[in-house]
């Protein structure tokens, strides 16, 4: 509740906020701007209410089942050399640590696979426990070192966050949410999103990169600030 200038109390309006976070769980930016914006969000308040989709994207759909060395993949993706991916890593190891998370770069030597984990993640959603099991899927990859296109890996990580390992196991074994993993991730495509994170904001605004809490809660705000729009009659 809040006051006017005269006193009286009335209720703030609350903003509703619909969140497509298109990401990899193999993205360390993407770690970095889901906690970016869910701080952002707590910044902001009961100004507006947040419904956040996670929305699939593969950077290696390609990539093999065993997977590759990290850096035999970024020399061969990007051309990187291991100088440049011990400077990426010390920056992205310095922005974790400002936004409590913790990015072990000595246990995360491989790229892997994630489809799996995105049809997992599909799943999840459906018991609204989408959020969890991503926040649980980064720290497996990035904090342990685990592989993120390991099934055991996957079904232990999903009863981690209280999903059932047994309901878990039958929709990895199945082959179950592929094509909706698939068409959502040409429907992305298809809009353009080409790097992630890509986060859209009621299917209107468009907000890309790991970008700081300050950048996503000034872009928040503005939003949040624009007068509604006529009801259509």
């Amino acid at each position: 509740m809040n006051r006017d200038t005269r006193g009286r109390i009335f209720a703030a309006m609350t903003t509703p906020l619909k969140i497509d976070f298109v990401s990899d769980v193999s993205c360390p930016w993407c770690v970095i701007g889901l906690r970016s914006l869910e701080q952002a969000l707590e910044r902001i308040g009961d100004g507006a209410t947040a419904d956040i989709h996670l929305q699939p994207f593969e950077l290696n759909p390609q990539m093999a089942p065993e997977g590759q060395d990290i850096v035999e993949h970024l020399a061969q993706k990007y051309g990187s050399t291991r100088e440049q991916l011990t400077r990426n890593q010390d920056a992205i190891r310095a922005r974790g640590e400002a936004l409590g998370f913790t990015f072990d770069m000595a246990k995360r030597s491989r790229v892997y696979n994630t489809f799996d984990a995105h049809r997992l993640l599909h799943w999840a959603e459906l018991g609204g426990r989408q959020l969890p099991l991503k926040r649980a899927l980064f720290a497996a990859y990035f904090t342990e070192g685990r592989d993120p296109s390991d099934r055991e890996t996957l079904i232990d990580i999903a009863a981690q966050v209280g999903l059932d390992p047994a309901q878990a196991r039958d929709v990895l074994e199945s082959g179950r949410y592929a094509d909706d993993v698939r068409e959502r991730e040409r429907f992305y495509g298809e809009r353009g999103i080409q790097a992630v994170p890509s986060v859209i904001i009621n299917d209107k605004y468009l907000i890309q990169g790991g970008q700081p809490v300050e950048a996503f809660e000034q872009a928040l705000r503005q939003i949040v600030a624009e007068p509604a729009e006529p009801a259509q009659r």
